[in-house]
């Protein structure tokens, strides 16, 4: 009985939080559309954009801020909420949509994450960006493909804050969006299902006969 309340507190806990992630979710979609209005995706001209936007847009830094916090925050939130699904138990074949769009939610997350490193143009995301392509380029087979499709050929230039941040507003984001929404319906969907499940008319047949009689 215990291990049953305390499933049931886990998957309630699952859906509270893929409310979470998908509010996130939007937050870091409109701030990053706010943020565009503003940011050019050019080199020297990223840093020097995200400047202004701190500086002399009115509340700029406060938009900047939130992307960057939500964009961090629903990362931690998603890993914290695939633990806790595996902890109620939510790994059987009826949870399989939840279960694969929590994990595709939380690797393109972790890609949008990935594509900004560069789009501030500080020296710390330049030279992280460069190991990371080293770690590409070392993938076999396609790895020397990845590095110039992210690069655009040769050097970390303008070109590639255009591919970076293509990727991160037009393709990532929306999916990102997308697969919060599937996976917010899809425990919705399976907790109303378990607690359909839970009341069952065969639990009326273990009423004792008193009490059937009496009503």
């Amino acid at each position: 009985m215990q291990s049953t309340q305390f499933d049931r507190i886990l998957r309630r806990l699952a859906t509270i939080l893929s409310v979470v992630i998908l509010t996130l979710c939007l937050i870091d979609l409109t701030t990053g559309v706010l943020l565009s209005f503003y940011y050019e995706p050019t080199a020297g001209g990223a840093y020097r954009s995200l400047k202004m936007i701190n500086t002399q847009v009115p509340y700029g830094w406060l938009f900047h801020k939130t992307h960057d916090i939500a964009g961090n925050a629903v990362i931690a939130i998603a890993l914290i909420q695939i633990v806790v699904m595996f902890l109620g138990r939510q790994f059987r074949k009826s949870w399989l949509t939840a279960w694969i769009s929590g994990i595709l939610f939380t690797l393109s997350a972790i890609a949008l994450d990935w594509t900004a490193m560069l789009l501030d143009w500080t020296q710390e995301g330049y030279w992280r960006f460069s190991i990371e392509l080293g770690t590409i380029e070392a993938i076999p087979f396609i790895g020397g493909e990845l590095r110039e499709i992210l690069t655009g050929g040769g050097a970390i230039n303008t070109i590639t804050v255009q591919h970076l941040y293509a990727l991160n507003s037009y393709i990532i984001s929306p999916v990102a969006l997308f697969l919060a929404v599937v996976h917010l319906s899809a425990l919705l969907w399976q907790e109303r299902e378990m607690y359909a499940e839970e009341v069952s008319p065969s639990d009326f047949t273990q009423l004792p006969e008193a009490s059937l009689v009496e009503s």
